[in-house]
C-alpha cells in the first residue's frame, strides 16, 4: 500500500468543494477522478464529525459545486460526478485519513500472512509513517509495513450491534 496523494485534477476540485462542504458543516474526506471501463468519475466523499452524512448534506454539496463546475469548467473530458458520504468503514489511503483516525479502531488486511499467520488485524491505530503502520492490537503492539499492506480501514463500529439490526430488521419481514 502506498499513501496516495492528490492529483492535479482532484487538488483542484478539492479547493473547489472545500469551502462548500465547510458552510454546510462538512468536511471533505476525499476526492477520487477515476475511469470505470469507458466512463470517468468525479467522486466527492464527505464527512460529519458529530453524526452521519445524510442525502440532504450530499444534495446542498452537489447542486453549488455543480455550478462551480460548469463555470470553471476544471475537466475537459466528460465524466460523472457523485457526491456521497465516505462511510463507515471507509478507507485510509491519504496521510489526512491516518493523522484524522489516530486513536480510531482499524482494520487492516495484509497482502500476505504475518509471520504468525494473521492475515487480518484489528486495533487501535497509533501511527502511520512513509514505512509503517502502527496498531495496537490484543497481541501488543504491532509495527506492520506499509508494504505488505493490502487495506486499512475505519472500523469504529460495534459488529455485534449491526449483527442485531440486520437480524431485528430480518425477522420483521
Amino acid at each position: 500500500m502506498k499513501i496516495k496523494k492528490f492529483g492535479s485534477t482532484e487538488a483542484k476540485i478539492y479547493e473547489l468543494v472545500r469551502p462548500i462542504a465547510e458552510e454546510h458543516g462538512l468536511i471533505v474526506w476525499d476526492v477520487r477522478f477515476e475511469k470505470e471501463g469507458a466512463m470517468w468519475y468525479l467522486r466527492v466523499f464527505l464527512d460529519h464529525m458529530e453524526r452521519p452524512v445524510n442525502i440532504a448534506d450530499c444534495e446542498a454539496v452537489t447542486r453549488p459545486l455543480n455550478k462551480i463546475l460548469d463555470e470553471t469548467d476544471p475537466i475537459p473530458q466528460t465524466y460523472t460526478l457523485e457526491v456521497g458520504s465516505a462511510g463507515l468503514e471507509r478507507e485510509l489511503i491519504r496521510e489526512t485519513h491516518f493523522d484524522a483516525c489516530e486513536g480510531s479502531k482499524v482494520r487492516v488486511r495484509m497482502i500476505r500472512p504475518l509471520e504468525d499467520g494473521a492475515k487480518e488485524l484489528t486495533g487501535i491505530l497509533q501511527s502511520c509513517d512513509r514505512e509503517n503502520v502502527t496498531l495496537a492490537a490484543e497481541e501488543g503492539v504491532r509495527e506492520l509495513p506499509l508494504a505488505g499492506i493490502a487495506f486499512v480501514k475505519l472500523a469504529d463500529f460495534d459488529e455485534d450491534e449491526i449483527k442485531r439490526a440486520a437480524e431485528d430488521s430480518a425477522e420483521k419481514k
